[in-house]
C-alpha cells in the first residue's frame, strides 16, 4: 500500500490553517474534515499522527493562549472572553486556563506575568523531499529605522548559531513564553549577538523580547536581561511567500544583505549591535534588521 505522505501533510496543514482562521468560532471535526477533504475519522487520525494531540486539545490550547493575549492587551471582562472563545461557562474557562498556565485568568489580568503560550507551527515535508519553487526575480525592500535604548529579555543556549540549531538545543516552546511578554516592537525577536553581549560559554544566536528600558516586570527562570543602546537599523523585507517556502525566503534576504553596500546612503555596518531576525510570516515577507552607523 502506498502511503501518500505529501497529501497527508497537506491535509493536516489545511486543518491547521482552518483552525487559525476560525479560532473565535465553534470548530467541529466535520469542519476540519471538509477543510482537508477526508472523512472525520481519518482527519482526526492524521491530525494526531502528525501533531501528537487531538484536534480538540489543539484548539483548546490555542484558544486559551489567544485569550491570555487579550487579557494582557485589552481591558476585557473574563465572562466576555470566556464566551468569545467558545467556553460554555466562566467556571469552565477559568479551570481550563489554570490547567494550562497554572494561574486563573483573574489573577493573570491583575498581575501580568510571562506564560508558556501555545504557539503551533505548520508542519512541512522533510526538506530533502520538498522541491522549492521560488521566482528568480523578487524584490527586497529596504528602510531605515531608529531603535530606542531598551532592554531585551533573552534565553541563551550554548552552541546554537541559527534558528534551527537553537530550536534543537533550547526548544521551540520558548517562543510561546516570549510572545506572552508585551514587546515594544510588537513581537519577539531572534538575535545574533556581538561578542560583547555573549557570556564566555554561550552561543551567538538567542531568542528574546524587547521591552522598555525601565521594564520592572517578571523575568522567567533561566532567562536574563541585557540592555541595548539606541541604534539605527536597515530593515530588509522580502516579498510575501508561501509558508512552505520560508527557507528560500530567508535565503533571498540574506543574499540581498550580503550584496548591499550601505555607503550608498551614507552608512556603514555597525557590528557593535545585534543583527535581528523576525519570525518568517508568509503574508508579510521575511524580515531582518541589520545595524548601521553614519560614516
Amino acid at each position: 500500500m502506498v502511503i501518500h505522505i505529501k497529501e497527508h501533510i497537506e491535509a493536516v496543514k489545511q486543518m491547521q490553517k482552518y483552525i487559525a482562521e476560525h479560532i473565535n468560532e465553534e470548530i467541529s471535526l466535520d469542519n476540519l474534515a471538509r477543510a482537508c477533504s477526508y472523512s472525520p475519522w481519518y482527519a482526526r487520525k492524521l491530525f494526531i499522527k502528525y501533531l501528537k494531540m487531538s484536534p480538540s486539545h489543539y484548539i483548546r490550547r490555542l484558544k486559551l493562549s489567544k485569550s491570555a493575549l487579550k487579557l494582557r492587551d485589552e481591558k476585557c471582562h473574563i465572562i466576555d472572553i470566556a464566551f468569545e472563545m467558545g467556553f460554555g461557562s466562566v467556571d469552565g474557562y477559568q479551570r481550563a486556563f489554570r490547567r494550562e498556565f497554572g494561574c486563573n485568568p483573574k489573577e493573570y489580568a491583575s498581575s501580568i506575568i510571562p506564560l508558556w503560550l501555545f504557539t503551533p507551527y505548520l508542519i512541512e515535508e522533510d526538506d530533502k523531499r520538498r522541491k522549492q519553487e521560488m521566482s528568480e526575480s523578487r524584490t527586497v525592500f529596504i528602510q531605515v529605522i531608529e531603535k530606542p535604548e531598551r532592554k531585551v529579555i533573552i534565553k541563551r543556549g550554548i552552541k546554537a548559531n541559527d534558528y534551527f540549531s537553537y530550536g534543537e538545543e533550547v526548544g521551540c516552546d520558548v517562543w510561546g513564553l516570549l510572545t506572552s511578554i508585551k514587546s515594544i516592537s510588537g513581537e519577539p525577536v531572534c538575535m545574533w549577538l556581538p561578542e560583547k553581549y555573549r557570556n564566555p560559554k554561550t552561543n551567538v544566536y538567542v531568542q528574546g523580547v524587547e521591552v522598555d528600558y525601565d521594564y520592572s516586570g517578571d523575568v522567567p527562570e533561566g532567562f536574563e536581561v541585557i540592555t541595548l543602546p539606541k541604534a539605527t537599523y536597515l530593515i530588509f523585507r522580502g516579498e510575501p511567500f508561501d509558508e512552505e517556502n520560508y527557507r528560500d525566503a530567508i535565503r533571498e534576504v540574506w543574499k540581498a544583505i550580503e550584496k548591499y553596500n550601505p555607503e550608498f546612503i551614507g552608512y556603514e555596518w555597525d557590528h557593535e549591535n545585534p543583527r535581528i531576525q523576525l519570525e518568517p510570516i508568509g503574508k508579510r515577507g521575511y524580515i531582518e534588521l541589520v545595524a548601521v552607523k553614519k560614516i
